[in-house]
């Protein structure tokens, strides 16, 4: 069995649409994993400064997920 088939990771049914749904969701949890990261090592950052970071990480993981489900890069 193809895992790209069955996660249509390659080719969603809708395209770019389905791509960027997929980004976000990863970009999100990235957001959010950097949050809860931060609160369990007991970093007591500027709120301003998780936020950014939690922004870093959205955006390397929206623009990484981009990358792999257009193939642009291999996955590893």
């Amino acid at each position: 069995m193809n895992r790209s088939n069955v996660l249509r990771l390659v080719d969603p049914p809708d395209g770019w649409r389905d791509q960027l749904v997929n980004a976000a969701i990863v970009a999100g949890l990235g957001a959010f994993t950097t949050l809860a990261a931060m609160t369990a090592a007991g970093i007591r950052a500027d709120p301003l400064t998780a936020l950014i970071a939690a922004g870093v990480s959205a955006g390397i993981n929206f623009f990484t997920s981009l990358a792999i489900q257009r193939g642009l890069k291999e996955r590893e």
